[in-house]
């Protein structure tokens, strides 16, 4: 098994725009160096404006505000958007010396006093670097991404530009930074975020060479990456700057650069956030006159609106609408992530973690779908058939401390299952020995070493969460990378088990280190109680509310008394192999628990953990 975390940020963030911009990333210089003019950048844009299949990108996200070729010099991109009518998310290079910099200021000055005005409606803000935290960590560092800079430098340099629009027709932009979302997890860039008006986040899982990045996983991969930018930008916009897939170069671990997978990633990726958030792809076109390796443009060596693979989206969030002009676009929201579909489940893996790169370059100009499952089974029909099984089986332990107190537990007991198909389950537990049916004694208790308590083993991921909130009870909060327990708001995990489990044994665990203790991860805690699990009838969907989820099938267990610093093994039996499984987990007491879910050091959130020791009796259809 492998993991898979699946789960958005809950909050939908707003902003003053009325639009929400898509587009292309365009660099200064062709492949050969040569400088891209006002006329090549004319063409580019109206070449993206043009693409066969879409339509709405009708905004560029610029490097540098200086000429190719020129000292200081503003962009000829510049005098290209406004013939052209194009939005411009413009960029200050960074990661070089205070000359330079001084330079990229001499050019936006240059450019307002020269544009401003004609410009002002198309500015949609300053980025000021791109990827300079990330080319000074460890992982930039190894991967010989030099230079960088750190974040005090970043913060003075946003802070200049900020100046430098004070008093003119451009004050009031926003002004922020672009880095890979393992830059913005680290608490010692913090002061970035602080200082920026908007975060712009890069993610490539082509380039996530350390983990399974395939092709099935790139969507889950994009999504944890920018859920995890979210979950730390202390309510700041969030920006797609970058993602894409290439179309060809040499394979990057399971990663392979390919037409297909190139439009397989737009569809899972680049479809469900076009309109929704400020997306820039990369991009347009990065092969002319020489094709570098990896290529990832949409168009070849030839610039033309013809485009390598298909654009069109179907019936997802499709860039062939138009971009929504609601006064409160949504700039950074809780991302759609690949839905479930019927018959088979979502694909994706856990969230990067030693290679969440960028393109790392200069700047050169160059899921599952269909119906939803339905959480309620159908009505019962005259040929339902009853089905009557009793099973004997032992929980793993439950070690947990509740003051200065370590408390260990675990039940023997008799479970008989009444199941009508289209109907809750009927569930009755009784002592071993006492109850009647083919239960034959108690099973011995297992050691501690026998039910994981951790994710050193085999393990199952949520392939989907839903938070529903009874004061909101027909409110559907959509899919969500967070875990979400209140007094009012409750969780649902749907699992999904492989038909392989067969015959083993899983154990429901819900890990909680302590913050400290996380690196990629977070959550906040308030209030004093536990967490209860309950398992459902049926799945969850995007659309689950409060008053459409499905009824509870059993309670399963509970932690009475949650502390940072445990791991709880909630429930265990028989593996539910072949089947998806929703379990409902909700607070006790003044309870207050939002976390980001994370399988990184140290793991955090709910699992399924295998095993082989565990003794049941004659099923492995139902646990206790």
């Amino acid at each position: 098994m492998r993991t898979l975390t699946l789960f958005s940020i809950a909050t939908s963030l707003t902003t003053a725009y009325s639009q929400v911009f898509q587009g292309f990333n365009y660099g200064s210089v062709f492949t050969n160096n040569a400088p891209v003019t006002q006329q090549d950048f004319e063409n580019e844009f109206n070449t993206a404006r043009q693409l066969q299949g879409t339509s709405g990108f009708t905004s560029a996200r610029l490097f540098t505000m200086i000429q190719a070729g020129t000292t200081n010099s503003f962009t000829q991109a510049i005098p290209a958007a406004k013939a052209t009518n194009t939005h411009l998310l413009l960029g200050i290079f960074l990661s070089s010396t205070d000359e330079a910099f001084n330079n990229e200021l001499t050019a936006l000055r240059s450019a307002i006093a020269q544009y401003g005005q004609d410009l002002a409606n198309l500015i949609i803000g300053i980025s000021v670097g791109s990827e300079d935290l990330y080319r000074i960590s460890p992982i930039g560092i190894e991967n010989k991404s030099n230079p960088g800079e750190g974040p005090d430098a970043v913060v003075r340099r946003i802070n200049a530009v900020k100046a430098a629009l004070a008093g003119t027709v451009w004050s009031g932009k926003p002004v922020g930074h672009v880095d890979t979302w393992t830059a913005y997890v680290n608490a010692s860039n913090s002061a970035v975020i602080e200082a920026s008006d908007f975060i712009g986040t890069d993610a490539y899982p082509y380039f996530q060479n350390t983990m399974p990045n395939s092709i099935e996983n790139g969507a889950s991969l994009f999504f944890e990456a920018y859920n995890a930018t979210v979950a730390v930008s202390g309510g700041k916009p969030v920006w797609i700057t970058e993602t894409g897939w290439p179309v060809s170069g040499p394979n990057s671990n399971q990663a392979v650069a390919s037409l297909a997978n190139a439009k397989t990633y737009w569809d899972q990726v680049g479809c469900r956030v076009f309109g929704q958030i400020n997306t820039f792809w990369y991009t347009l076109q990065d092969a002319y006159p020489n094709t570098p390796s990896p290529s990832f443009g949409v168009v070849g060596t030839t610039l033309s609106n013809i485009p390598l693979y298909d654009l069109s989206c179907g019936g997802s969030s499709s860039s062939s609408k138009t971009p929504s002009t609601s006064s409160a676009s949504a700039i950074s929201r809780a991302v759609v992530a690949p839905t479930e579909s019927t018959g088979g489940q979502s694909s994706a893996a856990p969230p990067p973690s030693s290679t969440s790169a960028g393109s790392g370059g200069s700047g050169t100009s160059g899921s599952s779908s269909g119906a939803p499952v339905n959480p309620v089974p159908a009505s019962p029909v005259a040929s339902t058939k009853t089905i009557l099984t009793y099973t004997t089986l032992t929980t793993c332990p439950v070690t947990y401390t509740s003051g200065a107190q370590t408390l260990t537990s675990f039940t023997t007991s008799a479970v008989a299952v009444t199941s009508t198909h289209g109907s809750t389950f009927a569930t009755v537990t009784t002592p071993v020995g006492s109850g009647s049916g083919s239960g034959s004694g108690s099973a011995p208790a297992p050691t501690s070493s026998s039910c994981p308590t951790d994710l050193s083993g085999a393990f199952e991921y949520p392939h989907l969460i839903v938070p529903v909130d009874k004061s909101h009870p027909d409110t559907a909060a959509g899919t969500s990378y967070n875990g979400i327990v209140s007094p009012t708001v409750s969780s649902i995990f749907n699992f999904d088990y492989p038909a392989s489990l067969e015959g083993h044994f899983c154990s429901l665990v819900f890990l909680f280190p302590t913050r400290d203790a996380l690196q990629t991860s977070n959550y906040t805690l308030s209030g004093t109680g536990g967490l209860s699990f309950a398992r459902l009838v049926g799945p969850a969907v995007a659309e689950t509310t409060f008053n459409n989820q499905p009824a509870v099938n059993v309670t399963v267990g509970s932690v009475p008394d949650l502390q940072p610093g445990n791991n709880y093994v909630i429930a265990s039996g028989g593996c539910f192999a072949g089947q998806r499984v929703a379990y409902e987990v909700s607070a006790t007491g003044s309870l207050d628990l939002n976390y980001f879910q994370d399988y990184n050091p140290e793991p955090i959130g709910v699992y399924i953990t295998q095993f082989e020791s565990m003794e049941s009796a004659e099923t492995s259809y139902i646990w206790g």
